[in-house]
């Protein structure tokens, strides 16, 4: 499962004109999630994700939490940061997870994440989604839980 984490101003989320999912400062979470992952990769990004030290502090260090600042969370689904680039100019998804593992695990992430109190929006599922992202930094993380074994 990987996780592409911006720090942002604000954000919102967009499907067929409509607004889905609006925050104010805090982390737009694009969400892939690989054939091979389960609930323990879940379970590992969103504690990692709500405890990561990527808001600066009043000396402008990384030394504060999206739970010690309270942020707000706006979790995507994005399969493509599964996509494999490495043979020919088409990105293959052939690890990315089915639809319907996928919509498992996302929604299992996000009542993880839920847990934390913090407010959470989401995009929709498999939607066509426009993002409108103020990025605060710029600051832009990637996560992968296959990490998660080498700690």
């Amino acid at each position: 499962m990987k996780a592409l984490l911006q720090r942002v101003a604000k954000a919102s989320v967009r499907v067929e004109g409509k607004v889905v999912g609006r925050i104010a400062g805090g982390l737009v979470v694009l969400l892939g999630v690989a054939d091979q992952d389960c609930e323990k990769d879940a379970e590992y990004l969103a504690d990692k994700i709500a405890n990561l030290r990527i808001f600066s502090d009043d000396q402008s260090k990384f030394n504060l939490s999206t739970m010690k600042v309270n942020g707000e969370l706006l979790v995507i689904s994005q399969f493509t940061l599964l996509a494999d680039t490495r043979k020919g100019r088409r990105p293959s998804f052939t690890s990315a997870a089915p639809p319907q593992k996928a919509a498992t695990l996302y929604n299992y992430f996000i009542m993880r994440l839920k847990q934390t109190g913090l407010k959470l929006e989401t995009g929709e599922f498999g939607a066509h989604m426009m993002l409108e992202i103020f990025n605060d930094g710029p600051v832009t993380i990637m996560l992968d839980s296959v990490d998660r074994a080498a700690v």
